[in-house]
């Protein structure tokens, strides 16, 4: 008769092997059906992430249940100098292997953070500084401001690398969406950032709450925000102000920004603010200007600019957007290499972009020294409402599809005989797309 040990020698080895790659499951709920000190399960979750950081592994997974997380200051997990971190992501998983932090199966986790009111410090909800993590699912609202001077606060602080921020719903506080400042190859994808505007701080009109702020230091490449929207921000829907390494934005929404839901006229309300360095000396300019990527996206009814170019001492990429009814749909303000003089934008690449419904298609460009080709305002082209399936903007924040990404509308999709179809210039001999319909919608 066979020996039964040998294959429970092999059971164990692969239980062994199993765990080491990681995989582990965990369960969060809010109190009081959770608790740090029971087991994680699912039968007994923790009742913070914070716990249950402490507890994951690279390759692991933490479902989050449903349910209304209420944070207070005794949970803040960090205090440094006047940066208060409550819910610190610290823990790195590895290539192939991260830690995942997402919804448990459809469920509504929301992270109210009203009450976390740090007296002289600037509060961010998440700080994820570990690589190799993947934060799925989760609302953040509330987050506040306590400081009166210049400040800010943040819903999600990236300073990580090899990060997915996915289908996070970032609204109605006074902070900034997402902030990125140092980490590469992180992916922003399908997430949304409204309703924020920062009324305590300053001069009460919320000049640092972008929806989507992404400022990489050095060596910070690779990073994108992908499927995202952000409306009704008291700054700009997204900002690159001051980075030294390309960003990439794509397939992405701005509508609103400047204003309050009310339309009070609040801060800068730019739709997509990509360049720029402020009052920055120009020996701390990167040496070589980052051309930042702007591309299949959309912007609407921004205070400001829909696609703004911020004093860039360079150019950038601008392929396939649609602006509508924007102070500015197109703005390429360009500044010397000073840091000081502004100049009409040069050395962009603008091409099969769409303008309608405001009185400036395309401001401040130096067309001698840009390449502008396909885009409404160089062919010619005479836009008419018939020109598109719908301008009905209530369509802009319809729910997402089941998988998070953008909802299927039909405002700003040229209709079936638009003068934008198949209207579109090729990108050249490198990239031989034949004739694209122009704009956002393109396929």
């Amino acid at each position: 008769m066979r020996s039964a040990f040998p294959a429970l020698t092999l059971i164990f080895s692969l239980l062994l092997a199993a765990h080491a790659l990681g995989g582990d499951t965990w369960y969060v709920a809010p109190e009081p059906a959770g608790d740090d000190q029971a087991a994680g399960t699912l039968d007994q979750p923790f009742a913070s992430l914070q716990r249950a950081q402490e507890a994951a592994s690279a390759g692991d997974t933490v479902n989050i249940r449903g349910g209304t997380y209420v944070m207070t200051e005794s949970m803040i997990a960090r205090k440094r100098r006047i940066f208060a971190r409550v819910i610190a992501l610290t823990k790195s998983g590895s290539r192939g292997k991260p830690i995942t932090y997402q919804a448990y199966n459809g469920e509504r986790p929301v992270f109210d953070f009203r009450a976390v009111k740090p007296a002289g410090q600037r509060v961010s909800g998440f700080y994820v500084s570990g690589d190799w993590i993947k934060l799925k699912g989760i609302e953040v609202v509330g987050v506040q401001v306590t400081i009166k001077g210049h400040t800010q606060s943040i819903c999600i602080e990236s300073q990580g690398s090899h990060n997915v921020f996915e289908q996070l719903s970032l609204h109605d506080g006074q902070a900034i969406g997402i902030y990125h400042v140092d980490g590469s190859d992180n992916l922003f994808l399908n997430c949304d950032a409204w309703n924020n505007w920062d009324n305590t701080s300053g001069n009460l009109l919320g000049g640092n709450v972008d929806g989507f702020g992404c400022h990489p230091t050095p060596g910070s490449t690779g990073n994108v925000f992908r499927g995202c929207r952000a409306w009704f921000n008291s700054d700009d829907g997204y900002d690159c102000l001051g980075a030294s390494e390309a960003v990439i934005f794509e397939n992405c929404w701005a509508a609103y920004n400047g204003f309050s839901p009310q339309f009070k006229s609040l801060a800068d309300g730019n739709g997509f603010k990509a360049g720029g360095y402020g009052s920055m000396p120009p020996e701390h300019l990167p040496k070589r200007i980052p051309r930042h990527i702007v591309r299949y996206c959309l912007s609407v009814g921004n205070k400001q600019s829909g696609f703004y170019a911020n004093h860039h001492p360079g150019g950038g990429d601008w392929f396939h957007n649609t602006a509508y009814r924007n102070g500015a749909n197109f703005n390429m303000l360009g500044r010397l290499a000073d840091n000081q003089t502004d100049v009409d934008g040069f050395g962009h690449r603008l091409i099969n972009n769409v303008s309608y419904g405001s009185n400036r298609d395309l401001i401040r460009v130096d067309l001698a020294n840009c390449e502008l080709r396909g885009n409404t305002f160089t062919t010619g082209l005479k836009l008419r409402s018939r020109d598109f399936q719908s301008l009905d903007a209530d369509e802009f924040t319809l729910p997402r599809q089941q998988d998070g990404s953008l909802p299927n509308i039909r405002f700003l999709k040229p209709s079936a005989k638009s003068v934008l179809l198949k209207a579109g210039a090729d990108f050249g001999p490198d990239v031989p797309l034949g004739k694209a319909d122009l704009g956002a919608f393109s396929h």
